[in-house]
């Protein structure tokens, strides 16, 4: 399923070079006034600057007259293809999926512009599993938002490098939303979960923590968070990618300077997103689960790379120069 996730996303690219609107798409319309600036985002805590930005309208007040649309997602494959399906031109993503779109565009198709967040990743244990540390994962039943998403692929790496699992089969796909259900029915054991999701599978289907992905990391810190966009609407668009960025950064300053402050409107924010209101305390816990940050943390893309490689997703290792192009994000970050 995951082969056939990244495939799909590649096919995507090879259709769209072939009517002509390519990521390396010609510079015709460099000049020209963009109209409307489409963003995707999650309904998620660590995706918190897009979801404030949005939801404050100050991603509008700072492209206007330009249109600001948005597109929710449920995770990360599914992001990158409606960007390379000139569905979005902007987006907030793990980097899992960042990479691999990387990969099956030759380098092509994605820059990472700005990080987001780091860490945010718990991993949490259904009462009554019988698992108390992440050892005891092995042949369990474990959720991850979506095949080939960045927990997906964390957790599919761990359980088969560390715990010397033949395969990955007993990591099962569940919505995030849909997760609490799905372990409160004992149809899974555990999860490898995003915050605040991780903390609302602790509230709400009494589900322990076990441990958190940031401990598994040589650097005890890598990016769950970064921001996206073509390498064409960024040679065509710099004005627009430094607003946007411009916003973002204010934000990231907020969450990581006065997060009690803005916890309510973010809460009210998701609210608005999922329709869901996430039980008192739920935000606090993922807060202390989370960094927000604008450093892409470009070790992450290393060691993905790296995890891609020993899973089969990728034949050879990606080389990741290229990746990151953060000259507006420095420029935002001057001024």
């Amino acid at each position: 399923m995951l082969r056939r996730s990244i495939v799909s996303i590649l096919a995507a690219f090879v259709v769209l070079s072939a009517i002509g609107c390519d990521p390396g798409a010609s510079q015709a319309t460099s000049q020209a006034p963009l109209k409307e600036v489409r963003i995707g985002y999650f309904p998620n805590f660590t995706h918190a600057q897009a979801v404030l930005g949005v939801a404050s309208g100050d991603f509008q007040k700072a492209v206007g007259p330009t249109k600001v649309t948005t597109k929710v997602f449920n995770a990360g494959p599914s992001l990158i293809e409606a960007l390379f399906g000139d569905q979005i031109d902007i987006g907030y993503v793990g980097p899992g999926p960042a990479l691999s779109a990387f990969a099956v565009s030759k380098g092509e198709g994605v820059r990472i512009i700005s990080g987001a967040a780091a860490n945010g990743v718990v991993i949490v244990a259904r009462s009554g599993s019988g698992i108390e540390k992440l050892s005891d994962l092995a042949g369990k039943r474990v959720a991850s938002p979506q095949v080939g998403n960045t927990q997906d692929i964390a957790a599919k790496h761990y359980l088969i490098h560390e715990l010397k699992q033949p395969d990955a089969k007993n990591v099962i796909p569940v919505a995030n939303a849909e997760q609490a259900a799905t372990m409160s029915r004992g149809d899974v054991d555990a999860s490898w979960a995003p915050e605040p999701w991780g903390s609302f599978l602790v509230s709400q289907a009494g589900a322990k923590v076990i441990g958190q992905e940031k401990d598994l990391w040589p650097q005890k810190e890598f990016a769950i968070t970064v921001v996206v966009t073509s390498p064409a609407f960024l040679q065509a668009h710099p004005d627009v990618v430094e607003k946007i960025l411009a916003v973002h950064t204010t934000w990231t300053t907020r969450l990581a300077t006065e997060p009690d402050k803005y916890l309510p409107q973010l809460e009210q924010a998701l609210f608005g997103l999922t329709t869901k209101k996430l039980p008192q305390g739920v935000l606090k816990s993922a807060l202390a689960n989370t960094k927000f940050t604008d450093d892409p943390l470009p070790h992450t893309f290393e060691t993905f790379a790296g995890w891609s490689f020993d899973l089969g997703i990728t034949r050879d290792r990606t080389d990741t120069r290229g990746l990151i192009d953060t000259k507006v994000l420095r420029k935002v970050q001057k001024q």
